[in-house]
């Protein structure tokens, strides 16, 4: 079968090149996690690697280097001509900032198993930090919070957030309430929002780093999808306007609701070191009073 014999040889002359060649692992002397293969078709962990390293903006030297291996390994573990070890994937990860639950895929697409659970956080094994968070929303009362997934869907809020959302048409509040979708569409908060053209392009633009930091697709498709909105589109096209001097130190979220005006200041916490997909993408939002008058008017509304 000549096609078969002139695989045969090609493959042979690329191995008899490969056993030639200067070592491998090359600046840092390293010789771990080479694994040399025949020539295969590109895989699939190897585009995953390539694909995040491109999203970082990193050449295949300057990720080598960072990494202890050499830029002909890195090239040949992206080509499938060599397949990584567990160990050299969590390298690679670790230095490509990829979130956990991707990390798990990358050990997956290297035939290993994910190292990282996903648990709801309604399971028991969640329970104590459930409990904890609840008591973090709960103490911040009377100002709003909310707990957050990944796609800022809310999955936990306490009283004063409640309260606040049942301001949104279903539409926008069922079967769940995404905050980019309720804070930015028409029908949602953006409607009484008095300085959107600041709120919105700072949402916005967290929703456009979340996508970038990531290769999500519900994130993606969710940042479509606001993008498509009309007053977003408006935003977009008109420059920003002067910020006035009591928004220098912080961009606030002003609502005018019922005759009340509300002022308020955000914080976004995150846990620091978790080794679980739904703790790892969950985001705690803390809403402040920018101003005492505020401050009265939700202390009012809680009774």
């Amino acid at each position: 079968m000549p096609g078969f014999d002139l695989a045969v040889t090609l493959w042979r002359m690329d191995s008899a090149r490969a056993a030639r060649a200067p070592s491998a692992v090359m600046t840092t002397g390293s010789t771990r996690d080479l694994q040399p293969n025949a020539p295969t078709a590109d895989s699939a962990v190897g585009r995953l690697v390539r694909a995040w390293r491109e999203k970082r903006r990193l050449s295949q030297l300057s990720l080598a280097l960072e990494a202890g291996i050499s830029a002909r390994h890195l090239s040949f573990v992206e080509t499938g001509r060599s397949r990584p070890s567990a160990e050299l994937v969590m390298t690679l990860a670790d230095y490509l900032q990829v979130p956990l639950r991707e990390r798990n895929e990358l050990l997956l697409a290297a035939g290993f198993a994910p190292r990282y659970p996903e648990l709801e956080l309604t399971s028991p094994d969640m329970a104590a930090v459930h409990r904890q968070i609840e008591r973090l929303l709960a103490a911040h009362e009377p100002y709003p919070g909310v707990a957050l997934d990944r796609h800022w869907n809310v999955v936990l809020a306490n009283a004063s957030a409640r309260r606040m959302m049942l301001l949104l048409p279903p539409s926008l509040s069922q079967p769940t309430i995404n905050m980019f979708r309720a804070s930015l569409h028409p029908d949602g908060f953006s409607a009484v929002t008095s300085n959107f053209d600041a709120w919105g392009r700072y949402l916005v633009g967290e929703l456009e780093r979340l996508a970038a930091s990531t290769f999500d697709a519900g994130t993606d498709a969710l940042l479509a999808e606001v993008l498509d909105y009309p007053n977003v589109r408006t935003l977009r096209r008109t420059p920003a306007r002067p910020v006035p001097a009591e928004e220098r130190l912080l961009v606030p979220c002003v609502l005018s609701l019922g005759g009340a005006r509300l002022s308020l200041f955000t914080t976004l916490m995150t846990f620091g070191s978790p080794r679980n997909v739904t703790l790892a993408e969950l985001t705690i939002e803390l809403f402040y009073p920018a101003d005492e008058a505020t401050a009265e008017s939700l202390r009012a509304m809680a009774g």
